[in-house]
């Protein structure tokens, strides 16, 4: 009986100590899942797919931080960069017909072949007016410009400028195209952010995407001389690598205004490699030149001054007391005419018109390349060794 006892006793013991445990592991099981559900990272399970979270999260971070003004605006801008493909006619003659002597027996013989070339171009209006340079399209036959998506299209040649070395182009979209707003060249400041968009070397024939450079302003108001006719003056200089191709590509600022147009590179060794000198038409000019190819297909600047003029050298310079060996001197001034007629007299000498300084004779001539018929423009002289300034209409042949 004695025995009995212990054995329902050890029972009981049994059994309540058995309830306790499955009590503590239903509660511990319990507690893990909802730890499980609070804090995931504890658990084995999500461990994957927390780790997957928080390297998106990384990631995401890393690529807001590779974000910059400079990458916001080139993904804006690209879209509305194009490269030109063209074909024009080029002219030569044979050997004999540049001697005078064969001329005169055998007639003056020109042939015409048929020139490839490409450059870039920019949209600058929605219904698909392109600006590219004069000597990227200027004399073309056809040009074929293709867009960023892959299209192309047969441009037409409104209007180009050789002096400003400007040419308008237009195509005809079934859609509004994008394009890069206009900003304000004489706002520039030197040192600021610019970005170089084009077609160099043809490379946007590979993939469809315009080339991307950044460098700064370098310098304004440069005033380069001519070059086959061309002239270029009050030019922006910049460090963005400008090559072979480049030519008629937008340049723009940091927040995506078009403030030139790619236009020359300087290569002291003459192997047409960048260096990190270009220049580019600044875009106050482009719009007045394009405004004018619009209305009129080309420039007028059918005007006259009446002088006649010579470049400043160390003998004139010595003679007239001159502090720097710069500026042109009148040799001559035509009776009645705007010159006259403003007061300038022979042997006064130029240094300044505007706010363009005059270093020599074709510093001048292309100046006066940027007025038109009817502007009243401000003559810097020095006369006496004293600094004037005279006003000067200028009137139509």
């Amino acid at each position: 009986m004695k025995n009995m006892k212990i054995i329902v006793i050890a029972s009981i013991v049994s059994i309540l100590f058995t309830s306790l445990a499955f009590t503590i592991l239903y509660f511990n099981i319990k507690d893990t899942a909802k730890t499980n559900r609070d804090e995931p990272w504890l658990s084995d399970n999500n461990s994957i797919y927390i780790n997957n979270q928080l390297k998106q999260k990384v990631n995401n971070q890393i690529d807001s931080e590779r974000q910059t003004i400079i990458t916001q605006t080139v993904k804006v801008v690209s879209p509305a960069v194009v490269g030109i493909n063209v074909t024009a006619i080029k002219e030569y003659r044979d050997l004999f017909s540049m001697d005078p002597f064969w001329r005169y027996w055998f007639g003056d013989r020109v042939y015409r072949q048929q020139v490839k070339s490409l450059g870039s171009g920019v949209i600058v209006s929605p219904d698909g007016y392109i600006v590219t340079n004069d000597h990227v399209a200027g004399n073309a036959v056809e040009v074929i410009v293709t867009l960023t998506d892959g299209s192309q299209y047969n441009a037409k040649v409104v209007g180009t400028d050789k002096v400003s070395d400007i040419c308008l182009l237009k195509i005809d979209a079934k859609e509004e195209l994008p394009y890069i707003r206009m900003g304000n060249s004489d706002d520039v400041m030197i040192g600021e952010w610019v970005i170089a968009l084009g077609n160099p070397f043809g490379f946007f024939e590979i993939n469809d995407k315009p080339t991307v450079t950044v460098g700064v302003i370098s310098s304004t108001g440069m005033n380069l001389g001519t070059a086959d006719n061309r002239y270029y003056v009050n030019m922006l200089q910049t460090d963005a690598a400008i090559n072979s191709g480049n030519s008629g590509g937008p340049l723009v600022d940091a927040v995506g205004e078009l403030i030139g147009i790619n236009t020359l590179i300087y290569n002291a060794s003459g192997t047409g490699g960048n260096i990190g000198v270009g220049f580019a038409i600044p875009v106050n000019k482009i719009r007045r030149i394009v405004t004018e190819l619009k209305e009129n297909g080309k420039v007028d600047r059918d005007f006259w001054t009446g002088l006649s003029i010579q470049t400043v050298d160390e003998g004139i310079a010595k003679y007239y007391n001159l502090e720097h060996v710069r500026g042109v001197i009148i040799t001559n001034i035509a009776s009645d005419s705007p010159a006259e007629k403003a007061g300038l007299k022979v042997y006064d000498i130029i240094v300044g018109i505007n706010n363009y300084m005059i270093n020599d004779e074709n510093t001048l001539i292309g100046v006066l390349q940027e007025f038109r018929a009817g502007d009243v423009i401000n003559i810097k002289i020095t006369r006496n060794n004293a600094l004037l300034t005279k006003q000067m209409k200028l009137e139509k042949r």
